[in-house]
């Protein structure tokens, strides 16, 4: 899971691009501090001129995954704001009950097959809850205005619902993944860095690989089934590309719908997503240099969480934190959730 959103506008100004670019190495070692001790981290970027407004050292792009590329192809603003600006964004009871199913589908697992029952399941959610208020404690203020709790049963039980769903559409009592919430990444020849997280991979006794992702909203319509595939071909072209094995078959399992979407690759359609990526990383890499970022106004504006510095809403973008001309390799901003 990746979640982990997808007429020109003005472009952010160069900021503090006066300064010169520090070396790669200098900003790979920003970042590699940056866990140890985050205000050397900010004091090293801070020397460089290499500062968001939000006071983190700022990387230039240094790898792609399926969330970042949706973010770039649906608008590039929203991309800078993501992955260079590293904007906060509010938890959403949407994304946050997706985290949450996710990881009751996946420690079920750890229970023997016969073990593996809806009542069981259920009786996960709660711990889970727990587990994830302990890890992102921002999520709690989802539910600071419920002093009663209602509302939360109410959500908790929706993310119930839905466990309760997915037995209607695989059983796993007869399934033994191979991986669960797998981190995959590879570089390919071109020197582009691809990496995600697949919800679960399948093996039968044969050999062939399934690539299985669930989704907690509803399945799309047939038209618009295409871009639902294309995480699910972004990880299959990392899959052949580090074992050199196509994955049999892509599913994705709609638990708000109830609806079961598979695709079977070739190696033809992995060769198509590979030159897209390519042609979406040399588009990613000009707008770095040049700092021209541009919205790409849509539906889903009304849901993104940076109109206040989106031009299209009469906002102005924060300066722009990386050197205009001058694109560095260094440290990977990108999380896996932010809402893949």
């Amino acid at each position: 899971m990746e979640t982990s959103s997808e007429g020109g506008g003005e472009t952010a100004g160069p900021g503090t691009a006066q300064a010169d670019p520090p070396a790669p190495a200098e900003m790979t070692a920003a970042v590699e501090t940056a866990t140890a001790d985050p205000s050397a981290a900010v004091e090293t970027a801070r020397a460089a001129g290499r500062v968001t407004a939000a006071g983190r050292p700022a990387i230039a792009p240094a790898s792609l995954s399926p969330s970042r590329a949706s973010d770039f192809m649906q608008c590039p603003l929203l991309y800078r704001f993501r992955v260079i600006d590293r904007l906060p964004e509010k938890p959403s009871e949407a994304a946050t009950r997706g985290t949450l199913v996710h990881a009751v589908l996946e420690r079920l697992f750890d229970a023997p097959a016969a073990e593996r029952t809806v009542p069981r399941a259920r009786a996960l959610v709660p711990g889970q809850w727990d587990r994830l208020r302990e890890s992102r404690p921002e999520v709690v203020e989802l539910f600071a205005d419920d002093p009663e709790g209602e509302r939360l049963a109410r959500w908790l039980g929706e993310a119930e619902q839905l466990v309760e769903r997915w037995f209607t559409l695989e059983d796993p009592t007869r399934l033994e993944p191979v991986e669960r919430e797998l981190f995959i990444e590879t570089e390919l020849d071109s020197g582009l860095r691809l990496r995600g997280i697949i919800d679960r991979v399948d093996v039968a006794p044969t050999g062939e690989v399934r690539i299985v992702d669930y989704k907690t909203g509803k399945a799309p319509r047939p038209e618009y089934a295409e871009g639902a595939l294309f995480q699910m071909k972004f990880y299959a072209l990392v899959v052949w590309r580090l074992k050199n094995v196509v994955p049999r078959r892509l599913q994705l399992v709609y638990l708000g719908s109830g609806d079961v979407l598979t695709y079977d690759p070739v190696v033809a359609d992995l060769e198509r997503v590979e030159r897209k990526l390519h042609a979406l990383w040399e588009a990613i890499r000009q707008a770095t240099e040049s700092g021209d970022w541009r919205p790409r106004p849509t539906k889903l504006c009304g849901w993104c969480d940076h109109q206040a510095h989106c031009p299209e809403f009469g906002g102005t973008p924060p300066p722009y934190p990386l050197a205009v001309g001058a694109a560095e390799s260094g440290g990977d901003p990108q999380g896996r959730m932010g809402p893949d």
